[in-house]
C-alpha cells in the first residue's frame, strides 16, 4: 500500500488505484468518533437546563466557549502542519477530548462545564486541520470525494451522538457521559496507526512542496481574495442556520408540539442523519460537476425547505428539516476543496480556517440565537434563521474552477 501511495504523491493523482480508501475510511471513522463525542454537548442541553436551571443565554455561552476553543487554534495548527507535519498530533489532540469528556461527566456546575467543553474544543482544534490534510494526501486526486468521506464521518457522528444521548445519558443522567470515553480510546488507537502511515509519507510530502507552491497563484490575488470572502459568507449562512437547528431544534419541537425530550432527540437525529447523507452526495457531485455549482445548489437550494418549516405541522416540520439538512450539508466539502484549489500550497491552513469558521460561527450563532430566544421566543428565532440560506445566491459570483482544469 505504501509504495502505491508514494506513486500517487509523485504524480499518479488521477488513478483510481492511487486513492487510499483504507486510510480515508480510518480517518473518517475517527472523525465519526470525534464528532459523536462533540455532539453529546448540545444533546445534553435539555438535561443540563433542567438540572441546573440554566437560561437560554447560558446554554448559548456553553456552545460559544466550546466552539471558540474549537475554532481559534485551527488555522494556526494547520499553518504549522503545512511547514512541520506532526503525524502523532492527531492522537495527542484526541487525548484532550478524552480528558474533557471525563470532566464533563462529573462537572458540578456552570464553570466546570465551561472548562470541560473547552478541553473537548481544544482536542477538536488539533484534530480537524491535520485530519483534513491526511484525507487530501490519501485522495489520489479525487479530492471532493476524499473530503466528503472524511466529512461524512463527522456528520454521521454528529447524528449518532444525540441518539446515544437519548438512549444512554437522558435515562441515566450526566455521569453516563463517561461511557463515551470508550469511543475516545478507540479513536486514539486508530490515530496512532494513521500517524505511522502519515510519518512514512512525510518524505513524499516534502518532495511535492515545490510543485504545490508552483501551482499556487494561478488566479489573480484579487480574485482569490474575493472568492475566499464569498466562501466565508457561505459558511456564515450555512452554520448560523445549522447552529439554530442543532442547539434549539429540540426546544422548538418541545415548545410548539409538546413532544418529550427523548422524542425531540430522535427528531434531531433524523435531521443530522440527513445532514450526513448530504455530505457524501456533495463529494460525488463536486468531482463530477464542479464545486461552484454544488455550493450554489446546496445553500440556495435549501431555502424552499427552510422557509416552509416554521409554518407546518409536526410531520411536515420533520420532513422539511430532513430535506434542508440533506441539501445544505453538501456544501462544506465543496467549500473546503474549492478553497484549497485556490491556495494549493496551504492545505492545512485553509482547512484550519474553514473548520475554525465552521465551529466559531456555529458558536456565535448559538449564543446569538440563545440571547434572541430569551428576548423573544423559540418560534421567532426559527422564523429568522430560515431566511439565511437565501444568501446562497452570492455563490453565482464565484469563479468557475472545475475539477481537472487549471485555474
Amino acid at each position: 500500500m505504501t509504495n502505491r501511495l508514494v506513486k500517487t504523491m509523485n504524480g499518479r493523482q488521477r488513478s483510481a488505484e492511487g486513492t487510499a480508501y483504507a486510510i480515508l475510511f480510518a480517518i473518517g471513522t475517527c472523525h465519526l468518533l470525534n464528532d459523536m463525542i462533540q455532539s453529546v454537548i448540545p444533546a445534553l442541553y435539555p438535561l443540563l437546563k433542567d438540572k441546573y436551571g440554566f437560561t437560554f443565554a447560558q446554554i448559548g455561552i456553553i456552545t460559544l466557549v466550546f466552539q471558540t476553543t474549537s475554532s481559534v487554534l485551527q488555522p494556526f495548527v494547520g499553518q504549522y502542519a503545512d511547514r512541520h507535519p506532526q503525524p502523532y498530533s492527531l492522537a495527542a489532540g484526541m487525548c484532550f477530548t478524552l480528558l474533557g469528556l471525563v470532566a464533563l461527566a462529573f462537572a458540578p456546575g456552570f464553570a466546570p462545564i465551561l472548562l470541560s467543553v473547552a478541553l473537548i474544543g481544544c482536542g477538536s482544534s488539533v484534530f480537524h486541520p491535520e485530519a483534513s490534510r491526511v484525507a487530501q494526501m490519501a485522495s489520489g486526486g479525487r479530492k471532493s470525494l476524499a473530503q466528503s468521506i472524511f466529512q461524512v464521518g463527522g456528520n454521521g457522528g454528529s447524528a449518532v451522538g444525540p441518539l446515544l444521548t437519548a438512549l444512554i445519558v437522558i435515562p441515566f443522567g450526566q455521569h453516563a457521559v463517561g461511557w463515551f470515553a470508550l469511543a475516545a480510546l478507540v479513536a486514539v488507537a486508530l490515530l496512532v496507526r494513521i500517524g505511522r502511515w502519515y510519518a512514512g509519507m512525510i518524505a513524499a510530502i516534502r518532495s511535492r512542496r515545490a510543485q504545490r507552491a508552483a501551482a499556487a497563484g494561478t488566479l489573480p490575488k484579487a480574485t482569490v481574495r474575493a472568492a475566499m470572502g464569498i466562501l466565508v459568507l457561505m459558511i456564515f449562512s450555512k452554520y448560523f442556520f445549522n447552529a439554530c437547528m442543532t442547539s434549539y431544534f429540540t426546544f422548538y419541537l418541545i415548545d410548539k408540539f409538546g413532544v418529550s425530550v427523548q422524542q425531540s432527540q430522535y427528531c434531531l437525529f433524523a435531521y443530522l442523519s440527513a445532514f450526513a447523507a448530504g455530505t457524501l452526495l456533495g463529494g460525488f457531485m463536486g468531482d463530477r460537476y464542479g464545486r461552484k455549482y454544488v455550493i450554489l445548489f446546496s445553500i440556495l437550494g435549501a431555502a424552499p425547505f427552510t422557509l416552509a418549516m416554521p409554518y407546518t405541522g409536526l410531520g411536515w416540520t420533520i420532513f422539511m428539516a430532513v430535506m434542508s439538512g440533506l441539501v445544505i450539508a453538501s456544501a462544506f466539502s465543496a467549500i473546503v476543496v474549492y478553497a484549497t484549489d485556490l491556495m494549493p500550497d496551504k492545505v492545512g491552513m485553509v482547512a484550519g480556517i474553514f473548520f475554525g469558521l465552521m465551529f466559531g460561527l456555529g458558536g456565535i450563532g448559538s449564543a446569538f440565537f440563545g440571547w434572541l430566544a430569551d428576548a423573544t421566543s423559540i418560534d421567532y428565532i426559527f422564523k429568522v434563521s430560515t431566511w439565511l440560506p437565501l444568501m446562497g445566491v452570492i455563490a453565482f459570483f464565484l469563479p468557475d474552477v472545475r475539477p481537472g482544469r487549471a485555474a
